[in-house]
């Protein structure tokens, strides 16, 4: 009788006329109060009423909505309290609703000592807690679907998805802790989709665990070249999906146990990097002894669409799960400055509620400071050059925070590590930053550092500090429905979105939607807000049409592996994906593999077609290193078979400006840089058919490999485009003469860093290290003297510079610690790390130098 009633209760309970109005009251108030608007008279409703809905919703017992309900319920309370601070019995009933949403940090958040009244409810509560107590924590309590995805994480596979702010990660790192303190021997690996979030993540590892690393005699590896790996350890990877790679690839022996991969969303995406996701699954599936197969996403409604990777049919239910329950809540506003309206929507019956008109000349800087008065503030841009343009607009309304010791300590850092005139150091003097994805690790980490202590209010970003780091941002200014040139998603939205408001700091946060001109179609908004995620498909289904892999069979069959392009007017991106996902499916063929790839094209390929593919490729070599194809291996192999070395470099020296470039030029012909890397490596100058891009990245690289800091490379690349004018500079999507004016050098820096990361780091360093490779196979040895491919990844040729990063290190530190050498000393022929370096005047090398303790004890000695 019970369950007919709730169902009653509870069922279309949206659609009360009465609550609608209430909730309605409650968003029209509050937006009133968030914008300052004096005004306007507030909307008079009951709060008595308010409050008893609440309590009702957090009690819902509806089949499919009961999540929402409590969501619903938690925010009624959250405005509430906001509204009415000083109201008990609206702190009352905030306890009663979280406690029934088992939102137990957010009471904790709130200090909310609410207890229930009944013997009943007491003991009910206690039991509820038992069962959600956090394991191998002194206090904290799982949310009820961290808890369910926790129990479920021993499965042979298992994919989840939940909001963003239902902290999935979170529960990953729990689970990892929890077998270490148990005693159990494994290997873990997180996948993580960019660098960028490698130190976040293993940052918080090695934070959770501390001592225990030490103890349980598990070490935290974040690249190949790690020095641990080649001692006796347990371990935990935090790697990017190519990363892993080519560690599998190297050390095709190593152990995995579980295989976490965070993100899983971008198995779907459209990025030329979706394809690794296939191959280091395909790999690790092929094994005897498979390890555990985690996929994490975020709002999806089909998570189990990742567990095909594995190659493995079945129809376990208790294999996937879905929760849309989330601690927090996000107020969706639209701030039209065209029409010159704000607006807030109502989740909860899809319609728009009138807050105000804008007066003339409202600008986004102006919704910044009016807003986010007194807020942390993140500001989402599609571009790099946006997020500048924006920041620095916005910075030039703030006078400098004179007193603030940390923001100028930063500020003069990044004048002497990068230039006097990059305007990332002048606009930390008020406040603002701009985070993007090519600014140094140490950089990147003390912005968010100042950001979650409060000294920086406000950051300009691009995705890539919204793809999974965790700030504790009250707003969140959408001043773009791109990422980048593409139209964001509805998982990319939500993603996005609910990055502020986080359970760590706070119940809600506040979105604005902001329409800065014309141009931009409000219906786009409206729909991004208002649209179901739907079902997600898999790269390989959705992002090659049919014909592309008619194209990829064909040629194949006849022996071609450089691809035609298809259709003509197929972008880089696109072609990349394509090729990648050939290289997979070739060798899968070669090998007999009945990988999920294979299936995908089984019903485009006969029996006839593979023994034409085996019979084309029979004399050919094919690996898995899918960045490398067979054409480019025939090439290098005949290469240094003649004799092609790298160019002689050593810490003692140098080699001259006209033999890398010459080096680079043949590694161009040999990788076929022209077709594979257009836009890059190969990119050719249309009136002077040179690669005038290629030289300047040497410029880079040689400065880089030299162990220069970025400072003497900064200046060097401006040096060059001070020397050849006409090289240019791109602003606003056209190449202009370089002037060497402020702006012009800050579009050089930018450039720069960012050649550093994609080109440098990524390009440059995957095909040197299948030079390296190939090289030693070749000649039959174990280490090469001249390894170009070790001086790009650690950027120095100095061994102790090169021995500091490959004990996690970064760059930047390693090179500090280089210039003070009291911190070092050598011990049995070793080099020991001085534990005054804790204590050293760089905050930065201090930070890190405090987690490498706790995760290589034995790197330090007390002197």
């Amino acid at each position: 009788m019970s369950t007919i009633l709730g169902e009653s209760i509870f069922k279309d309970i949206e659609s009360n006329e009465y609550l609608q109005e209430i909730y309605n009251a409650i968003l029209y108030n509050y937006s009133l109060n968030l914008f300052g608007i004096s005004k306007e008279i507030p909307v008079d409703f009951d709060l008595v009423d308010a409050l008893r809905f609440a309590d009702l919703l957090s009690k819902s017992t509806d089949p499919t909505r009961s999540e929402q309900h409590k969501v619903w319920a938690q925010e009624i309370v959250a405005l509430l309290n906001t509204l009415y601070p000083q109201n008990e019995s609206v702190k009352f009933v905030m306890g009663s609703v979280l406690t029934n949403a088992c939102n137990y940090r957010g009471l904790s958040l709130h200090q909310n000592k609410y207890v229930p009244s009944s013997t009943f409810e007491k003991a009910y509560e206690e039991y509820k807690k038992s069962i959600l107590k956090i394991p191998s924590q002194s206090e904290g309590y799982f949310f009820k679907s961290q808890r369910a995805v926790f129990d479920s994480l021993n499965k042979d596979r298992f994919s989840y998805s939940g909001p963003t702010s239902m902290g999935k990660s979170f529960v990953m790192r729990v689970f990892i802790k929890e077998q270490i303190v148990k005693g159990i021997q494994s290997n873990f690996a997180i996948v993580v989709p960019t660098k960028a979030l490698i130190n976040e993540v293993s940052s918080r590892i090695i934070t959770n665990l501390k001592e225990l690393l030490a103890e349980k005699n598990y070490r935290v590896v974040t690249a190949g070249g790690a020095i641990a790996l080649q001692q006796e350890h347990n371990f935990i990877l935090v790697l990017t999906p190519e990363r892993l790679l080519y560690l599998l690839l190297e050390r095709p022996d190593f152990k995995l146990d579980y295989l976490f991969i965070d993100e899983a969303h971008k198995i779907s995406s459209k990025d030329s990097r979706s394809p690794f996701y296939y191959k280091i699954v395909d790999l690790l599936s092929k094994r005897d002894d498979k390890p555990h197969f985690i996929f994490s996403s975020p709002n999806i409604p089909n998570p189990d669409i990742y567990l095909n990777l594995t190659n493995i049919s079945s129809d376990d239910i208790s294999e996937k799960m879905t929760t849309s329950y989330s601690p927090v809540s996000q107020m969706k506003y639209i701030i039209d400055l065209v029409e010159k309206e704000v607006k807030v929507h109502n989740d909860y019956n899809k319609n728009f509620i009138h807050i105000a008109k804008l007066k003339e000349g409202a600008s986004l800087t102006q919704m910044i400071k009016t807003a986010g008065r007194d807020r942390q503030n993140i500001v989402y841009c599609n571009a790099t050059s946006k997020a500048i343009e924006y920041a620095l607009d916005y910075a030039n309304s703030l006078e400098p925070e004179e007193d603030n010791a940390e923001l100028l300590a930063l500020s003069r850092e990044i004048k002497g590590q990068i230039h006097a005139d990059y305007y990332l150091a002048d606009l930390l003097t008020k406040g603002v930053a701009y985070h993007i994805g090519y600014l140094p690790a140490d950089i990147r980490s003390r912005i968010e550092d100042l950001f979650k202590n409060g000294a920086i209010k406000t950051i300009f970003c691009t995705s890539t500090l919204v793809e999974g780091v965790n700030l504790p941002a009250d707003n969140l200014f959408i001043t773009s429905y791109k990422n980048g040139l593409s139209h964001m998603t509805p998982v990319e939205f939500r993603n996005l979105v609910g990055r502020v408001g986080r359970i760590e700091f706070n119940l809600y946060g506040n979105v604005f939607l902001t329409r800065l001109v014309d141009t931009v179609k409000l219906q786009k908004y409206v729909d991004l807000i208002e649209t179901e995620i739907p079902e997600q498909k898999l790269s390989l289904a959705t992002e090659l049409s049919k014909t592309q892999k008619q194209v990829i069979v064909d040629c194949l069959s006849q022996g071609k592996i450089e691809l035609l392009k298809y259709p003509s007017t197929q972008s880089v991106e696109n072609y990349a994906l394509m090729r990648k996902f050939a290289l997979i499916l070739l060798k899968d063929i070669m090998s007999n593999r009945n990988s999920f790839v294979r299936k995908e094209f089984s019903s485009l390929l006969s029996a006839e077609d593979e023994n034409k593919i085996r019979a084309a490729f029979s004399t050919k070599t094919t690996d898995d290193d899918i960045n490398i194809s067979s054409d480019q291996i025939e090439n290098l192999t005949t290469a240094i078979t003649k004799g092609l070395t790298y160019p002689q470099l050593t810490y003692q020296a140098n080699v001259d400006y006209p033999q890398l470039v010459s080096f680079l030029e043949k590694l161009c012909d040999i990788f076929k840089w022209e077709k594979y890397e257009k836009s890059t490596l190969g990119h050719t100058g249309i009136k002077s058919g040179q690669h005038g891009k290629l030289r300047w990245y040497a410029v880079i690289l040689y400065q880089w490999i030299s162990g220069n800091g970025l400072s003497l490379i900064m200046q060097s690349a401006i040096k060059y485009k001070k020397d050849h004018p006409s090289s240019g500079v791109e602003v606003d999507r056209t190449i202009v003469e370089y002037d060497d004016s402020i702006k012009h050098r800050n579009i050089v820096i930018s450039d720069t860093l960012n050649a550093i990361e994609d080109v440098i780091l990524f390009r440059i360093a995957n095909y040197f290290l299948r030079f390296s490779s190939e090289y030693k196979r070749i000649h039959n040895i174990d280490v090469l003297p001249n390894d170009w491919y070790e001086y790009v990844e650690y950027g120095t040729t100095n061994p102790l510079t090169i021995f500091l990063q490959r004990n996690g290190f970064s760059r930047e530190a390693s090179t500090y610690i280089k210039q003070h050498l009291e911190y070092i000393t050598v011990v049995n022929g070793e080099y020991k790390v001085k534990t005054a370096l804790l204590d050293c005047p760089s905050k930065a090398v201090c930070k890190e130098a405090a987690e490498i303790k706790y995760n290589i004890p034995e790197l330090f000695i007390e002197a």
